[in-house]
């Protein structure tokens, strides 16, 4: 069923107005005479057949009937100008917006990221780091599907840690994830230096939530079990909900994180970081690269996926 709107500039006019509580206000933000703003108010009421301001010497005031309509119709002007954006992003060839967790963002792809724009200065990237939603009910599936709407929603490729089965979109598994514990290397000194795993009862264990919240297993407990390892209590030490936070307190020294060593590969390359053990867990879930079928050939976004994906081989590769 249609409904026919009245005029968009006589909506712009009110709603300016009335955020403003002013029509001099609104006439200087939509570059028009207060005489205009006055006249599109009018004929809006008119149109409607109600009143939509009281109007004093030097105020306004709205309305019961337009104070109730005015949240959904800023709503209306919100979704319209993200749908402008979006028409505008996917007419220009050289832009590109990526979705990507802040940990992946800040401690994989920015690190990278220069070489991309110095291979193509023609394509302006934007990255939004995003956090993704979390299921309450266990229906992880649903969770990442819904994360993954939310992202590509408004960008042209997303990453995500998850398990990629997402049917109807173009998925790339990007990194296969494997767990170990890594730490700053002064702690293979001291008085008591990290050998064996048993001497991890000597240090602060920091926990990188990842597995918890997104794989419904503790990292620790999920290397500590491949490890056949016992009598560590893992309840104690920090919780940190993103890993770039624990990455951060396994530099300053403050403890031994259980975590993904991609996310802290430059930091262990430099030797700022050690993995004190050769055991090395491999993980259910992976980064994935997604994007809409109907955009994935789009130029932009095949230069994108495609440098990505070397850059992920050479890391693999090291």
């Amino acid at each position: 069923m249609t409904h026919r709107l009245p005029p968009l500039n006589a909506l712009k006019a009110f709603e300016a107005a009335a955020r403003h509580l002013s029509v001099k206000k609104a006439a200087v933000e939509l570059n028009v005479t207060p005489a205009a703003v006055s006249h599109q108010i009018r004929a809006l009421e008119e149109y409607l057949g109600i009143q939509l301001f009281h109007r004093y010497n030097r105020a306004l005031e709205l309305t019961d009937a337009a104070r109730v309509s005015l949240p959904k119709m800023r709503e209306g002007f919100d979704c319209l100008a993200q749908a402008v954006e979006r028409l505008r992003t996917h007419h220009s060839p050289g832009m590109l917006t990526v979705s990507a967790a802040p940990s992946f963002a800040g401690r994989w792809l920015m690190p990278r990221l220069h070489r991309f724009l110095v291979d193509h200065p023609e394509i302006d990237v934007r990255i939004s780091a995003r956090v993704r939603r979390i299921s309450v009910d266990g229906k992880n599936d649903v969770a990442e599907r819904a994360t993954l709407e939310s992202w590509l929603d408004d960008s042209d490729v997303a990453i995500i840690y998850g398990h990629g089965h997402y049917p109807g979109l173009h998925v790339t598994k990007l990194l296969e994830l494997m767990l170990t514990p890594v730490c700053s290397p002064k702690l293979l000194e001291g008085e008591h230096p990290l050998r064996t795993p048993a001497d991890l009862n000597h240090h602060m264990l920091l926990h990188d939530d990842t597995g918890d919240m997104y794989d419904g297993e503790s990292f620790w407990d999920v290397w500590l079990k491949a490890a056949n390892v016992s009598g560590i209590d893992i309840n104690r030490g920090p919780h940190f909900s993103h890993a770039v936070l624990a990455v951060e307190a396994a530099l300053e020294g403050m403890g031994v994180l259980a975590s993904i060593p991609v996310l802290a590969s430059d930091e262990i390359a430099a030797g700022r970081l050690v993995t004190p053990f050769e055991l090395r867990v491999p993980l259910a879930s992976a980064y994935y690269l997604v994007c809409q079928e109907s955009a994935a050939t789009r130029p932009a976004v095949a230069a994108f996926n495609n440098w990505l994906i070397a850059e992920a081989a050479r890391l693999v590769a090291v």
